[in-house]
């Protein structure tokens, strides 16, 4: 299982509109796949932009996909001041 972090930025003007986009997509997501994500951004805005991460943790293979999927049909994009960039975690595994 792997955790997804998805950071972007995005302009202060749109962060309320953009926030509602995700937080709806999120709720679909959770409820289809059964995972918990996270909603955050950096606590100051640099050049009147805010970042915000996109947390999704325990994911099985082809979420991403579903994910990129979601974010297209929710025109994430059209808020964001930029890309999506995503990162892909994995637990260690404990020592013995």
């Amino acid at each position: 299982m792997k955790d997804l972090y998805i950071y972007y930025q995005v302009k202060e003007e749109h962060a309320q509109a953009l926030e509602a986009r995700v937080r709806a997509m999120q709720a679909k997501l959770a409820a289809a796949s059964g995972v918990a994500p996270q909603l955050k951004r950096r606590p100051d805005s640099k050049d009147g932009l805010q970042t915000w991460m996109e947390i999704y943790p325990v994911v099985g293979e082809g979420f991403a996909e579903l994910l990129a999927t979601a974010a297209d049909e929710a025109g994430l994009l059209a808020l964001t001041a930029g890309a999506r960039h995503t990162e892909v975690f994995m637990d260690l595994p404990p020592c013995a």
